[in-house]
């Protein structure tokens, strides 16, 4: 998934017209309204679940919606809408029995139907949705995603109001945790055909989640509150939910200081010391599956057809100087594309690894002179990022390093999240850019995927026919290991590519009231505000 990087004791009450009275209360459903405040780096694009791309819109979507299942605090799969389900021997059919008491936020049933709605809807070609990729192991999925046939052939069928079948055209081990994404989860079909394409905005989305949209103040604030329908409602205890739109790390932090929010969505760099001695205690880092990139265009001149410069480029990026000076939040230095600690998988790394820096250096020059540059005709590129301290002080880094090791001239781009996701998209303007990939499922295929033709988070344009071979030899097997060892190919042909530039590994980093309980770390950073509750302030 692609993502833009990101009181003490008492929590400050925030009068506002709409909003309820009182603060705090210790969060059960019979106590004065508990409100959670929690940090959102950058504005969601949409609420449309199949118009979203970034972490920041899957945030608040986890708290709208809910798909067939889900994950625990601690981040174990587990049931969601569907409270159990059934999968054939040979892997191909998968039957999900949805909850009796499954409601919409506006008092219907949620039904089998609603799913298959939402799923067609998903890999319809008129929604052009970025993850329509998710169900390309469904039947017809692909073909449908390529225009050849009608969504209505898409392999998801309602046996009855509660049952769902979903059949496959091959094993996919990974299924369950893929339902878990809010690309999957229902839509309501009415709310769709009385709004339109508006049906996503405050006063007219209708949610299965345990909140419900109420207000988005763009660039402000987006506020939530419990969906009195919603099957788990009495084990909700957080009745309010304000996800702040903080774009500023250091903003964040104060707003945390101050008691102004009970989460943050990140840790500034350079006060992540001083927070780690003065909140120790509040301070939650935790490995990720995440990784931080820059990516090549490679539809396009300096970069397509010439791996040599892709090459030099990424091996005169310091990564070690970058996490121990720069980062400092404890993430670790990336020469795979896959991070480690993947279930199952083994990440192929660079050959130029176990080098020392000045040795790649030295390599990089050669490889850059071979790809036609030289002192006297340096490299002349763009490079973009979205707007960020943290952003702002890798890319300067990268920027010398360049200059230094190559003599690169680099103009730096400062961009909106939202106009650098468009020009990623459309490979029209983009040179080098700022991105990442925070795995959606603890699998490789979720990193691995992305760099097939087909994917629309296929940023750089890569495309490699062994490539693809590999990852379809892969999808085909049964056999757990013999997939993986064909996974594991195809990251090391991919790499051999330099299609793009892996940079460092994520950690999970927060800053968590001591007054939130319920929270969980877990690799995949989901944290839903329904798992959570609110002390009372001392």
């Amino acid at each position: 998934m692609l993502h833009a990087m990101q009181h003490n004791r008492l929590l400050i009450c925030i009068v506002a017209l709409s909003v309820v009275a009182g603060c705090g209360g210790s969060g059960g459903a019979g106590d004065a309204t508990s409100i959670l405040h929690r940090g959102l780096s950058t504005e969601p694009e949409s609420l449309d679940a199949h118009k979203t791309q970034s972490i920041q819109a899957a945030i608040v979507l986890r708290d709208l919606g809910e798909g067939l299942a889900a994950y625990t605090a601690n981040g174990e799969l587990t049931a969601g809408a569907a409270e159990r389900w059934e999968v054939s021997d040979d892997g191909l059919q998968y039957t999900f029995h949805l909850r009796a008491n499954a409601k919409w936020s506006n008092g219907d049933e949620v039904t089998a139907e609603h799913f298959v709605f939402a799923l067609r809807r998903l890999v319809s070609p008129d929604t052009a949705a970025f993850y329509a990729q998710f169900l390309g192991d469904v039947r017809y999925a692909k073909a449908i995603i390529s225009g050849a046939k009608e969504a209505a052939s898409l392999g998801v069928a309602a046996l009855d109001e509660r049952t769902l079948l979903i059949t496959l055209e091959r094993p996919t081990p990974y299924l369950l945790n893929l339902l878990t994404h809010p690309a999957t989860f229902p839509m309501h079909p009415g709310a769709i055909a009385e709004y339109g394409e508006s049906f996503a905005r405050a006063g007219k989305l209708v949610t299965n989640g345990a909140y419900r949209l109420v207000e988005w103040i763009p660039g402000s604030v987006i506020t939530l509150r419990r969906n009195e329908h919603y099957w788990n409602n009495a084990q909700t205890a957080i009745d309010e939910v304000q996800h702040h739109v903080l774009t500023q790390e250091m903003t964040e932090l104060a707003r945390y200081r101050a008691g102004e929010l009970h989460i943050t969505s990140s840790v500034p760099p350079d006060s992540f010391a001083q927070v780690r001695t003065e909140l120790g205690d509040q301070l939650r880092v935790f490995p990720s599956l995440g990784v931080y990139y820059y990516g090549y265009n490679l539809t396009k001149p300096p970069f397509r057809n010439n791996p040599e410069l892709r090459q030099a480029l990424s091996m005169a990026i310091d990564r070690e100087l970058l996490v121990e000076k720069i980062t400092l939040r404890g993430e670790s230095p990336a020469y795979s594309w896959v991070p480690p600690g993947v279930h199952n998988y083994q990440p192929t790394v660079f050959s130029y690894a176990p080098l020392t820096q000045d040795e790649r250096n030295n390599i990089a020059r050669g490889l850059y002179q071979d790809a036609g540059y030289s002192e006297e005709h340096p490299l002349r590129v763009e490079l973009r990022y979205n707007t960020s301290d943290t952003q702002q002080r890798i890319a300067v880094a990268i920027e010398s390093m360049w200059r230094d090791v190559l003599g690169v001239k680099t103009t730096l781009i400062n961009e909106e999240f939202q106009v650098l996701l468009a020009n990623m998209r459309d490979r029209e303007v983009t040179q080098v850019f700022r991105s990442s990939w925070l795995g959606d499922y603890d699998d490789a295929h979720t990193f691995l995927s992305i760099m097939q033709p087909e994917n629309a988070a296929n940023m750089p344009g890569y495309v490699s026919e062994e490539y693809d071979s590999l990852m379809e030899r892969a999808a085909g097997q049964v056999d757990l290991d013999r997939r993986r060892l064909f996974l594991e190919e195809a990251e090391r042909v991919m790499l051999a590519d330099h299609p793009v530039i892996p940079i460092y590994f994520y950690v999970n980093k927060h800053l968590v009231s001591p007054r939130v309980l319920g929270w969980g770390d877990n690799v995949l950073d989901y944290h839903y505000s329904h798992h959570l509750s609110l002390k009372a302030a001392e």
